[in-house]
């Protein structure tokens, strides 16, 4: 298999990951969701790597390597997908997808400002494509179909557009701009970005299962049997489109990989509705056409940064 079929593979396992997702968080809270999500995951990818990677280059790694491993994963997995799902939760995994797309806008503007790689003309029309979506998104209000009564307290319906919620998704495609520069320092070290990546998750999944065994001796989770139900096809799913990911990014250039990767968002658009209910995620012309225009601007950003 190539590695543009790889990319398409993880772009798309993506999308169905964030349409199981929503309709998980419906029936817990954020914490719980992350915790769950980053166990499973954590299951995956070490069984995956059990099986095809050299296992003595993680003996062998400099204590370095592994904080930075570590460290992209704190700000990738324990930050980003509380991030995701906080976002899924207020407005919908329609609505957070388009804006977690943005992840080569931070980029840009990172280097930008860390490496004083200025953008030029190609460039700076991605951003203002990428802009322009996100506006047309932000500025999109939620309106429940006819005929249906909204019972779930967590959408609000024919009001503002929940700047909070879209303040989440844009803040977790930052974090996974951010995520590749300690990624990439631990790579020098220790060449599997798969190994890489499943040390970032379980430090991750430690440290939230800590947090929260903290946290629920307080304030028991209640969590339903079809939301676990979900969230364990939702969490062997965005496993196991990690792995496709980086199996990808060793098969094809990043830049294809990550514009392929775009394909989630129409993904996750069609399929959400479906999976969680056409009266919690509400897709409208304007919110494709927001998608369409970061979708756009992303793949001329990917290519012309």
């Amino acid at each position: 298999m190539t590695g543009a079929l790889w990319a398409l593979l993880a772009g798309g396992g993506f999308g169905v990951f964030q349409a199981l997702n929503r309709r998980a968080i419906q029936g817990m809270d954020v914490y719980t969701s992350t915790f769950l999500q980053l166990l499973v995951s954590t299951v995956v990818l070490a069984a995956v790597s059990l099986v095809t990677q050299d296992l003595g280059l993680l003996r062998t790694a400099p204590p370095l390597a592994l904080f930075y491993f570590g460290l992209a994963g704190f700000v990738h997995f324990f930050a980003g997908w509380t991030l995701l799902n906080a976002s899924q939760k207020r407005i919908g995994a329609a609505r957070t997808s388009p804006l977690i797309g943005t992840t080569p806008l931070f980029g840009t503007i990172i280097a930008a400002l860390a490496l004083r790689e200025i953008p030029g003309a190609l460039a700076l029309g991605g951003i203002l494509l990428t802009v322009a979506g996100v506006y047309t998104i932000s500025s999109a209000r939620a309106v429940a179909p006819e005929g249906i009564t909204v019972a779930d307290a967590d959408v609000v319906t024919t009001s503002p557009p929940d700047w909070r919620g879209i303040a989440l998704g844009l803040a977790t495609a930052l974090c996974w701009a951010i995520s590749p520069i300690f990624i990439r320092y631990g790579l020098r070290a220790v060449p599997s970005p798969l190994i890489g990546v499943t040390v970032g998750l379980a430090a991750s999944a430690a440290a939230y299962g800590g947090g929260l065994w903290v946290r629920q001796r307080r304030t028991p989770p209640r969590v339903s049997r079809e939301a676990l139900q979900f969230k364990l096809a939702a969490g062997v799913l965005v496993g196991l489109s990690t792995w496709a990911r980086w199996v990808a990014l060793a098969l094809a250039p990043v830049a294809v990989v990550l514009a392929l990767a775009s394909v989630s968002v129409p993904t996750t658009i069609l399929l959400a509705p479906l999976v969680a209910g056409a009266h919690v995620e509400q897709v409208t012309p304007r919110l494709w056409r927001g998608a369409i225009l970061v979708v756009a601007g992303s793949v001329v950003l990917v290519f012309y940064r």
